[in-house]
């Protein structure tokens, strides 16, 4: 029961109560908020009502989003999860490697005996891109050298060709290259989605994908891997993300026809496509009350955590594990059936 008394002419306080009559138990929570958070805790107060709340609501204004504002921060570490020196040795490449599904992969890269570069955007990322390089320093291998944290927008071909060149004066080579810079807006209507908007959607999701390949081939050898992170959203569409879903489904044929071009070369391509993980790309995305409810569709009716996917681009990276794949995707969304 829900019971509300005002304690001045711009403060609120909401007073909620839930009953579980199995556990004969009651609890009692009270929130004090000012007129301009009302609307969040209504919220998020009628998502606990329910019993099915996933995440407090939140919005942030600006692509790329940010982690370290995200309540609660998404898990891109357990310690379930047991190193093996799959990538011992192994120098990768992970492009927007900062928050999110990226600083999970370069983690457990790290984790896995990798020396580890990573790209963000300057201005907007700077504080996840330093969180992420203390976190791989920590992981770091014996025998790895010091990550490297790469500001660039990869939209465009000079900077990636730049980008490229810094590894490789670095480090020597590329081993692994994980290309997983992405950007979203909603649009009710393909009407809304002008020129530049377009531009700039497929700039960074795709372009940057074929810009990245093409730098880096050559510094690629034998045995080397690339994997290309796409959606589940490639497989089912999205009315509201058109432009998105159309860039991630390029990524699959993208994936399919390089792992065809590079097959003789021996260097494996393939894909991720997750499902709803929890990153900043939601916050930055949604409205507050699709955020609360992220995840809520699928079958398992939650979201992902970036830890939850990040194993998939290392059993991609590993020889070990996945010699004899290529122009495959992996599917880690909850439940969602694609046969694809």
């Amino acid at each position: 029961m829900l019971s509300r008394f005002l304690s001045g002419s711009r403060v609120l306080t909401i007073t909620a109560r839930y009953h579980f009559p199995t556990q004969k138990t009651q609890l009692s929570t009270n929130f004090t908020v000012t007129h301009n958070s009302l609307r969040r805790v209504l919220l998020t107060v009628r998502s606990m009502a329910s019993g099915d709340q996933k995440f407090p609501p939140q919005k942030q204004d600006a692509q790329p989003g940010r982690q370290y504002v995200m309540d609660p921060t998404p898990k891109d570490a357990t310690e379930d999860y047991k190193p093996a020196n799959k990538l011992e040795g192994k120098v990768a490449l992970v492009t927007g490697g900062d928050s999110g599904i990226g600083r999970a992969v370069c983690h457990c890269f790290a984790l896995e005996g990798a020396t580890v570069a990573f790209t963000y955007v300057k201005g907007q990322e700077d504080k996840d891109a330093v969180d992420t390089l203390e976190m791989l320093k920590k992981a770091k291998h014996p025998d790895a050298k010091d990550p490297l944290a790469l500001p660039a927008d990869l939209g465009y071909d000079g900077i990636c060709k730049r980008t490229v060149e810094e590894v490789v004066n670095n480090y020597g080579r590329i081993d692994i290259l994980v290309n997983n810079a992405a950007e979203q807006y909603e649009a009710n209507s393909v009407e809304q989605i002008d020129e530049p908007r377009l531009l700039r959607v497929f700039r960074t999701n795709i372009f940057s994908y074929f810009f990245m390949v093409r730098h880096a081939l050559k510094h690629m050898k034998e045995g080397s891997s690339i994997i290309n992170t796409t959606s589940v959203n490639a497989y089912k569409g999205n009315a509201k993300l058109l432009d998105y879903t159309s860039t991630k489904g390029a990524i699959v044929a993208f994936t399919r026809g390089l792992a065809l071009q590079l097959v003789n070369k021996g260097i494996r391509v393939n894909g991720v496509a997750p499902g709803p993980i929890w990153t900043p790309l939601i916050p930055a995305s949604f409205t507050e009350e699709k955020t609360a409810n992220f995840g809520k569709q699928v079958p398992m009716q939650r979201a992902g955590q970036p830890i939850e996917v990040a194993p998939s681009y290392v059993f991609l990276a590993s020889n070990a594990d996945s010699s004899y794949m290529t122009g495959q995707v992996l599917h880690p969304n909850g439940g969602t059936i694609v046969n694809g």
